[in-house]
């Protein structure tokens, strides 16, 4: 969904904010479309511990096992795009304002302009969906982009809001996969609020 602004270095990374970028790449791709048979094979092979992250991993892998991609086509369908619309609308500015395309959406457009970054051509939705936020933090947690930094990032525009989205996608009715993505990203969420409050 993101696109960024081409020639940027992305230079020496901390690997603890690369492993964090790959969560926040896999939450942002698994929020942008249903995952494909390979994805679920190979997050089928992701392995967890006993921290409430480590369960969450997971958790996320034992509801791979237990899917297929023509079932979770059909339950991303269910949850965010439905007949008339998805069980949930995981924008910043639903969330926030109970409308869509309100001033969250507009802060949000302000910052990426900021950081050189648009959406990719063809792409539908508006920024503030929870997917293209999550793809900008892993971007950022990368260093891809130039001029930003990836707590400010996530204080200003994933914290208020993500964490109640990933809980509503953990219980939805719709979901059986996604109820593990909405743990692993809720426990994401925490994790980074809980490193955010750090002084």
């Amino acid at each position: 969904m993101v696109m960024e602004r081409p020639g940027l270095a992305t230079g020496m990374v901390d690997p603890l904010d690369r492993e964090r970028a790959r969560l926040f790449a896999l939450l942002g791709r698994l929020l942008s479309a249903p995952p494909d048979a390979d994805l679920l094979a190979r997050i089928r092979g992701v392995q967890g511990d006993a921290t409430p992250f480590g369960r969450s991993l997971a958790g996320l892998a034992e509801a791979a096992s237990r899917t297929d991609s023509t079932r979770v086509e059909r339950e991303y369908f269910a949850l965010f795009i439905g007949v008339g619309r998805g069980e949930l609308l995981p924008y910043a500015s639903y969330y926030l304002t109970g409308f869509l395309h309100e001033r969250p959406l507009a802060e949000l457009r302000a910052t990426l302009a900021t950081l050189g970054i648009a959406r990719a051509e063809g792409v539908a939705e508006p920024e503030d969906h929870l997917g293209f936020c999550c793809e900008v933090m892993a971007g950022l947690l990368e260093g891809r982009f130039r001029g930003g930094e990836a707590g400010a990032f996530f204080i200003r525009h994933l914290a208020p809001w993500a964490g109640r989205c990933f809980a509503d996608l953990e219980g939805a009715e719709a979901a059986g996969f996604y109820k593990a993505v909405g743990a692993l990203g809720r426990t994401a969420i925490e994790i980074e609020q809980a490193a955010a409050a750090l002084p």
